[in-house]
């Protein structure tokens, strides 16, 4: 009997855990390009990295869907997880890579971003929705046993942590003028998704799953 509950409780959870997938993909598809679209319009490498990352979070939900793919009610595949946790790290560096080349870019000449309220108003929308969406899918991780679960969990808390970024730097600018704030908050988006691409590449093994 607890053997079914076990495999109730784990169908249960892949079912929620997809249904999660889809929603982070269409939020974020519609965030980034509303926030590219704002951040070209307002020369904001701030809010441009912070489409980017939402680019990148949906490429990372696409990479979960087909993790979860290879998972059964009762089962899961060690390589595919292995695999998904490090295209999401990787995706996490990119992103890195460029905004932190931009924001010190922008910094070095100068470059100040108009006042941009669609952005604001994306970044506190992001904000209060961001950090929901990532604890509703840290509860699943363990029970599926996916360490790629988990990684993605953590790009969604990321994401939450990036709005606040963008918020306070966008806030800045528009209510004190400060504009190297928008490309100093472009670099904290840097810092923290290069962060994220170490802990999560660094990563153990599976532990405490089916895999083992």
């Amino acid at each position: 009997m607890s053997n079914a509950v076990m495999v109730l409780d784990r169908a249960g959870a892949l079912r929620r855990a997809k249904l999660l997938n889809g929603l982070t993909i269409g939020w974020n598809l519609v965030e980034g390009i509303v926030a590219v679209w704002a951040g070209v319009l307002a020369g904001s490498v701030s809010l441009v990295g912070f489409g980017l990352d939402s680019g990148i979070e949906v490429s990372a939900a696409v990479i979960l869907a087909w993790r979860l793919r290879q998972d059964r009610a009762g089962s899961c595949s060690q390589e595919a997880d292995r695999r998904a946790q490090r295209l999401v790290a990787a995706s996490f560096a990119v992103l890195a890579g460029y905004v932190g080349y931009e924001s010190v870019a922008d910094l070095v000449a100068g470059s100040q971003p108009d006042v941009t309220v669609v952005g604001i108003v994306l970044a506190a929308l992001s904000l209060a929705v961001m950090p929901v969406l990532a604890r509703a899918k840290a509860r699943l991780a363990p029970v599926l046993g996916s360490r790629a679960a988990q990684a993605e969990a953590s790009q969604t808390n990321v994401c939450a942590w990036l709005s606040a970024a963008l918020l306070v730097g966008l806030g800045a600018h528009a209510v004190f003028g400060w504009w190297w704030a928008d490309p100093l908050a472009a670099l904290v988006i840097a810092a923290i998704a290069a962060w994220m691409a170490k802990v999560t590449w660094t990563a153990d093994s599976l532990e405490d799953t089916c895999c083992n």
